[in-house]
C-alpha cells in the first residue's frame, strides 16, 4: 500500500547479507554456520558492497571532471603509468591494453589529441612508428585529482601488518577465482526460453 508511514524507510536487512542472498545455504554451504560466524560474513560482504560503491562514485566523478568517457580515462591511465615506468608508449600497446582495433585507436587517439589530453611524437627508435604522450596540463589535473584518490589504496594498504595484507591478498584472489564465470556453461550466452509466457517477460523486461 502507498502513502503509509514507513514507505520510505531502508529495511533492516541488506541484500547481501546470508539470510536474505541464501537463507537455506544451499548456493554457499552456509547453512551449518554459527550466529557469530554469519555476522561476520554479513560485515564483510558489506564493506566489499561500499568499497565497489566508493570506486563506482570515483569512476563517475572522474568521468564528469575529465569530460571523457570511460574508454578514453583508461587510456590515460595506461599513458601515465607507461610514462612513470619509463616505457615508450605506441598506438599499438594502447590498443592491446585496451582490447581494441587499430581502427579504434586511431580514432580514440584523434579524439584525446584534439581536445589537448595527448600529443603524437616520433618514435625515438623506429622511424616508421609514433609515441604517444600525455600533455603535461592533463597529466597534472589527473594526477592531483583522480590519481589522489586512487592512491587512497595504498594508504590502506599501508596501515595494516605484513599478516594482515597477506591475509587480505590471499582472501581477494580466492574470491576472485570463486565468482569468475570463466569455464561455466551458462556465461557469455543468453539464457533459452522454454514457452510463451517467458518470451512474454523476455520483451516486457527489454
Amino acid at each position: 500500500m502507498s502513502g503509509t508511514p514507513g514507505d520510505d524507510a531502508r529495511p533492516a536487512w541488506r541484500v547481501h547479507d546470508l539470510s536474505a542472498s541464501d537463507p537455506d545455504g544451499e548456493l554457499s554451504g552456509s547453512a551449518d554456520l554459527d550466529g557469530a560466524t554469519e555476522r561476520e560474513i554479513d560485515e564483510l560482504m558489506a564493506a566489499l558492497v561500499a568499497l565497489r560503491e566508493a570506486e563506482t562514485e570515483l569512476s563517475d566523478a572522474s568521468r564528469r571532471y575529465m569530460d571523457l568517457g570511460t574508454t578514453d580515462m583508461r587510456a590515460l591511465h595506461f599513458l601515465i603509468a607507461a610514462a612513470h615506468k619509463g616505457e615508450i608508449a605506441t598506438p599499438g600497446a594502447l590498443g592491446q591494453h585496451l582490447g581494441i582495433s587499430s581502427g579504434s585507436t586511431t580514432k580514440l587517439l584523434d579524439r584525446l589529441v584534439r581536445a589537448g589530453h595527448v600529443s603524437r611524437a616520433p618514435h625515438p627508435e623506429d622511424r616508421r612508428a609514433v609515441t604517444i604522450l600525455v600533455t603535461p596540463s592533463t597529466r597534472s589535473a589527473a594526477m592531483e585529482s583522480i590519481g589522489r584518490q586512487h592512491a587512497g589504496r595504498v594508504r590502506a594498504a599501508v596501515r595494516l601488518t605484513s599478516a594482515e595484507r597477506h591475509v587480505a591478498t590471499r582472501f581477494l584472489q580466492d574470491m576472485a577465482q570463486e565468482i569468475s564465470p570463466a569455464g561455466q556453461d551458462w556465461a557469455g550466452r543468453p539464457r533459452p526460453t522454454s514457452g510463451p509466457q517467458d518470451a512474454e517477460g523476455d520483451a516486457d523486461a527489454r
